[in-house]
């Protein structure tokens, strides 16, 4: 099972380019996490069969490879439809393939998706982009399809910009997409989903070169206890995994939270901490630490009781 945090900015690449390969051995972008070749909105009707057949052949070649898989991003796919899910997992060497990507998912449309594996080797990420996601029914309906396969989702994802196509919108080039009408989508599906043991994905801010921007909207998603994020351009991958560092307030709050000597209730910078109630939130940040880093914030320990 594939930790959410550790995919860290996921780069969307559709998967008629000519550099898959390249890019899921980590040779392009070295510091990728994660990658989705997408075969869906990324790839036009007419270049399906070339997209295919790139996808084919890459997960060929990487069966065949000598370099170990743990150096590689982890690779996922977006199919276009269940019949081509089943496609591709009849592929040989579609055993490279982490997990998939199920587009426009609904408590209607998922079984089609689950009949269309072929093993139980893969995990899934389903979309949430579609009008559904604006009735908290069909919300409650879907996360009901969904927990009893749990063990084989990784996270939901949040398709910001076909959620905003459903509304006639699309997002603004100089605010977060929490500054519109999506702000209460995402905190309705955190609050549907997270509490019964989901994690979110973020959705992709498509402005790729205000990278303030953009960090403003990753430290918004951790506000809302989403720690993955899409790409759609490799030089947001760096600024998405340096704002998922955490600080050494933050580390330090963690570890003695974390503590099986801690106190019931203490203080750490005029902070108070609970073991009770930040456990979760410690045991996250010791992972983020470990996975992306810690930055040079000093902190001390004021009083405890």
């Amino acid at each position: 099972m594939i930790q959410p945090v550790s995919l860290g900015a996921t780069l969307y690449v559709p998967a008629d380019r000519t550099d898959l390969l390249q890019i899921a051995t980590g040779g392009k972008y070295p510091h990728l996490r994660s990658v989705i070749f997408c075969l869906e909105d990324a790839v036009s009707e007419a270049s399906v069969p070339t997209a295919l057949e790139n996808l084919r052949l890459l997960v060929t070649q990487l069966a065949v490879m000598d370099e170990a898989a743990q150096t590689r991003p982890i690779i996922l796919v977006r199919p276009r439809h269940a019949a081509m899910l089943r496609v591709i997992t009849s592929m040989a060497g579609a055993d490279q393939i982490a997990g998939f990507v199920l587009p426009k998912i609904t408590a209607e449309t998922l079984d089609e998706y689950m009949d269309a594996l072929q093993s139980d080797e893969h995990c899934i990420m389903p979309t949430i982009e579609t009008r559904e996601a604006f009735d908290s029914e069909a919300m409650k309906a879907l996360r009901s399809k969904l927990l009893p396969i749990k063990d084989r989702v990784t996270l939901v994802r949040i398709g910001g910009n076909d959620l905003l196509r459903t509304i006639g919108g699309r997002r603004s080039k100089n605010r977060t997409i929490y500054d519109g009408p999506m702000s209460s989508v995402i905190a309705n599906l955190v609050t549907t989903f997270v509490p019964y043991g989901f994690s979110l994905s973020a959705a992709v801010c498509d402005n790729f070169v205000d990278l303030d921007l953009l960090q403003e909207e990753v430290e918004l998603d951790i506000d809302h206890g989403i720690f993955t994020k899409s790409a759609i351009h490799p030089n947001q991958i760096e600024l998405i995994h340096n704002v998922y560092k955490v600080s050494t307030e933050e580390l330090i709050s963690a570890r003695a939270i974390l503590d099986s000597k801690a106190p019931a209730v203490f203080s750490i910078n005029g902070a108070m901490m609970e073991p009770a109630t930040h456990t979760d939130w410690a045991k996250n940040i010791i992972t983020r630490s470990e996975i992306f880093g810690t930055l040079s914030v000093s902190a001390k320990i004021l009083s405890s009781a």
